[in-house]
Formats: C-alpha cells, structure tokens, sequence
C-alpha cells in the first residue's frame, strides 16, 4: 500500500475487558471513519491491558512514529484507570495535579468532592485541556497525543471537539464497483490500475457466495477526485461486462 495522504495516525485501545472479549471495541470503526472524512490514514491500531509500562512503551512507539495518536480508555478514578500515569511516563514528564481541572471538578461536584474526585486532576506535566461546549469535561493533550475514553458514546463527543483542532480541509474521495467476478479474475486489472494511479489505494475485497449480491468489491481511494474517478472507470471499462453490477461514489 502507499501512504496517500500527509499526517497519519494511530490509535492505542487500552483495557483488560477488550482483551478478555468481555466488551467490543467500538471505538476504532468510529475513529476509523471519522480520520478517513479529515484525509488522515489510520496506519496502526494496539490495544494494550491496563498496566502502565505496557501502555507507556506502546504509546511511545506510536507517538514517535505517526502524526497523530488517540488513545481510549483508562481514564477516569479508579484503581485502573492508569493511562494519564501511563501517558507521563511515555513522556519522561511527571504527573501532577492541575490546578485548571480540580476547580472544574471542585465546581461539578461541590461539596461532595472526594479524593477519587480529584484524581482525576492529575495531568502529564506540559499537557493541555482542550475544551469544547458540548462536553461536560475536556480532553487531556500533550504534544501529538489525545487521550480518550472508552465509553463509546462519550468518546464521540469528546472528538467532535477534537476535530475542530485536526480539520485542514482536507479529504478523501472514495468510489466502490461491485463485480461478479472473483479476484483471481480481476487480479490483472488491479496490478494494472495500481501502477497507472501510484497515489491511490485500490482495495478488493470478496464476498462469500450467497451473503451478498455480489462476489467482490473493488474500492478506489484517494484525495484527488479526478484520479479517483478515472481508475474507477478504467476498472470498469476493463472489467469484462457481464461481471460488472454496480458503481457507487462512497465520498
């Protein structure tokens, strides 16, 4: 495959209930989608259990190796919830206690502020709080590095935020053809279309016969709309007639 875009990203799933298959990561479909809509190519995605050097040494390989990086989960007051611990470690910086999110705690809770409360105050030293209207509480950052809850629904809203900060403009264009042909069949075609547009990233993908109408789809992705548009059609106009089913612009 051949990076397309600029910035790419990686995103680190960290939790014991993932790997254990007790929960269902729907956090990486979500993020997946929302980077490809900002022209971000999602490269990398670990998920990690809740001990520190574990996410600490996964997070430092990523952050120094992607554009941008996401983590999920562990954030929050109890005993596992380890990643700000994780994130400072990642970071040779320590963690302290920020003055700006304990009032913001202090507030939220008033008089009923614990300690659990107000540890989840604690911050890598040189991390920022991004902010936003729609959320009850802000996102921790530092450098190239979110850090993200695991609740799904909360996640997305989090993001929707963040997005604000990673939007360039920029996108990916996107066409999908569905063929009756099975990709021994069209294996030549793509060979062809992938050293006649360099830029993009033609992925096949079949169907088992009889879950879908057809045998195999054939995506063209890419961020210059001409190219992608012109290798979906010489894809097309390559593909014997009787095999082609359908055409559909999916950005």
């Amino acid at each position: 495959m051949i990076r397309l875009v600029d910035r790419n990203a990686a995103i680190l799933i960290i939790g014991n209930e993932i790997l254990t298959g007790k929960i269902q990561d729907e956090n990486t479909p979500f993020l997946a989608r929302e980077l490809f809509s900002l022209g971000i190519r999602l490269e990398r995605v670990i998920v990690c259990p809740d001990d520190i050097d574990t996410i600490a040494r996964d997070l430092r390989e990523l952050r120094t190796s992607h554009d941008v990086v996401f983590t999920s989960g562990g954030v929050g007051p109890t005993h596992d919830d380890l990643t700000l611990d994780a994130v400072a470690k990642s970071f040779d910086t320590p963690i302290a206690r920020s003055g700006e999110m304990e009032a913001l705690i202090r507030a939220h809770f008033g008089e009923r502020t614990t300690e659990d409360h107000l540890r989840m105050a604690l911050m890598p030293v040189g991390a920022r709080l991004v902010h936003g209207f729609d959320v009850a509480w802000p996102t921790v950052a530092i450098e190239n590095v979110y850090v993200l809850p695991g609740v799904p629904e909360i996640l997305r809203r989090k993001f929707s935020v963040i997005r604000k900060e990673l939007d360039r403009g920029e996108t990916f264009f996107s066409e999908a053809v569905f063929t009756l042909a099975d990709e021994g069949e069209i294996a030549g075609i793509l060979h062809e279309l992938t050293r006649a547009f360099p830029a993009l990233v033609i992925g096949s993908y079949p169907k088992m016969p009889g879950a879908a109408d057809h045998r195999v789809k054939v995506t063209f992705d890419g961020k210059d709309e001409a190219d992608v548009s012109a290798a979906a059609e010489a894809f097309v106009t390559k593909l014997p007639r009787e095999k082609f089913l359908r055409r559909e612009r999916v950005i």
